[in-house]
């Protein structure tokens, strides 16, 4: 994610409350320093073994967040083409549901044999709004994408209290609240890995977590490590490559063409509870975001698990 994106996300919150149009909320993931080594001597992640069951697999739609914008429903059509049947949403200036009610985006979705699992979404206003709107067309998640680097320990403390608020308001609806994390919860403060806090300060019965593994090395972590570590926690992920040899944060590219090993990773996180799977890209130096989702849909076809 570049500095602007980072910026823009954190004032989300203080725009809300000046009364503007909330602006697109998204999320981003995370690679693993050894595995991006190893992947750059091996080959990539699109080399796959046979053996296994195919992953049913999904996108987040800020990978297509301007066609969405001029062409919900074409856009979509779209999508189902290239093969994905989950859809992730983000809360953008139509809204999570697109300028469509929720039940009229739903059925739209099941008549192109898609279905739309969760969204990102401001879970600070409205939320019992948003659960109850979730709810009612079968969702499972309602996901906090970004709270932004705290100060202290403390300040995650805090985060996960509040999680734990989310989470009771989304139970009562009859959705699962989760939080979607970013580099900055990996690198340690005080000592401690504050995603490590969150984790354990959060009711599990009330808290899930979507790993966005392009984040996870990026902050000093370990994909395969970090799942294994807290099996059953991690229900959704986020999969996005990153380009070879990248320093930088916005450095995501194709599946299968960065240096992420993806094969023995899905493996590990399917191993370990999660369920949902959801392509996401942010850079496009080569071909267009629609271009590019089809070409990640081909990579994730490759996959068994």
């Amino acid at each position: 994610m570049s500095n602007n994106r980072r910026e823009f996300l954190r004032l989300s919150a203080s725009l809300l409350a000046s009364g503007l149009v909330l602006p697109f909320i998204s999320c981003d993931s995370s690679t693993n320093n050894n595995q991006q080594a190893a992947a750059d001597t091996t080959g990539t992640a699109g080399t796959t073994a046979n053996n296994g069951a195919q992953i049913d697999f999904g996108i987040q739609l800020w990978t297509v967040k301007q066609d969405m914008a001029q062409d919900p429903k074409g856009t979509l059509q779209k999508l189902a083409s290239y093969g994905y049947k989950q859809i992730e949403s983000f809360e953008g200036d139509k809204g999570i549901f697109w300028g469509m009610t929720n039940k009229e985006f739903s059925d739209y979705l099941q008549s192109l044999g898609m279905t739309i699992i969760s969204t990102h979404a401001n879970v600070k206003e409205n939320l019992e709004m948003k659960a109850q709107q979730a709810a009612e067309i079968g969702m499972k998640y309602v996901i906090d994408p970004y709270e932004g680097p705290q100060q202290s320990l403390d300040d995650f403390k805090r985060m996960a209290e509040r999680f734990n608020e989310y989470g009771q308001i989304c139970q009562k609806h009859g959705v699962k609240f989760a939080y979607h994390n970013h580099d900055y919860t990996f690198k340690e403060i005080e000592g401690v890995v504050p995603q490590t806090l969150l984790l354990e300060q959060t009711d599990p019965a009330l808290v899930d977590f979507e790993l966005d593994m392009y984040w996870v090395a990026a902050g000093g972590g370990n994909i395969e490590d970090s799942l294994k570590k807290h099996s059953g926690r991690y229900k959704l992920g986020h999969v996005k490559d990153r380009m070879k040899g990248a320093t930088e944060g916005d450095a995501s590219t194709v599946i299968g063409e960065g240096s992420i090993d993806y094969q023995p990773i899905l493996k590990v996180a399917k191993n370990n509870g999660m369920e949902y799977f959801f392509v996401e890209q942010e850079r496009f130096d080569n071909d267009s975001p629609m271009e590019s989702s089809r070409k990640n849909a081909e990579a994730m076809k490759n996959f068994r698990i």
